[in-house]
C-alpha cells in the first residue's frame, strides 16, 4: 500500500519493538492502511487531532481516515519510553503541500504487545 509513497526514516527508528510499532503506524496513517491501524490500536482508542476534533473508538478512527494524496513521509524522530511514545516529521502531498506533524502515543501498558490507547496529533501547514 505504500508503493507510491517515498518514506524517509532514520535507521535507528526501528531498533526497539515500540519504535517499530510507531513507525508502522505513522506509515499506515500516511498510506491509509487501515489493517495496521486495526491491529495496533485498542478498540476503545481515542484520537485527538488538536484544534480540530476528537475521535472515540478504533472503528470511528478507521472510518475517518480519508484517501489522501501523500507523496512523501519524512520521519525525523521516534521516541519511546515505558508506555508512551512520540513521532515527528513532515508529510509532503502530491500537490507539494508540506505539513509538519507530531504525534504523542499512549499504550495500554509498557509490554511489547500493548495496544495504543490514545493518540494526540499536532499538524502545522508549512
Amino acid at each position: 500500500m505504500t508503493n507510491d509513497i517515498k518514506i524517509v526514516c532514520p535507521e535507528d527508528c526501528g531498533n526497539s519493538p515500540k519504535k517499530e510499532i510507531l513507525k508502522q503506524v505513522t506509515i499506515a496513517f500516511a498510506a491509509n492502511d487501515t489493517d495496521i491501524i486495526d491491529r495496533m490500536f485498542a478498540d476503545n482508542a481515542v484520537w485527538e487531532i488538536v484544534g480540530d476534533k476528537t475521535i472515540d473508538g478504533k472503528n470511528d478512527m478507521i472510518a475517518s481516515m480519508k484517501n489522501n494524496n501523500t507523496a512523501e513521509l519524512h520521519i525525523a524522530n521516534i521516541i519511546t519510553h515505558g508506555k508512551t511514545g512520540a513521532v515527528n516529521g513532515t508529510v509532503i502531498n502530491k500537490d507539494g503541500k508540506r505539513i509538519a506533524f507530531c504525534e504523542i502515543y499512549n499504550f495500554s501498558s509498557a509490554g511489547k504487545k500493548a495496544k495504543i490507547k490514545e493518540t494526540r496529533s499536532y499538524f502545522i501547514n508549512l
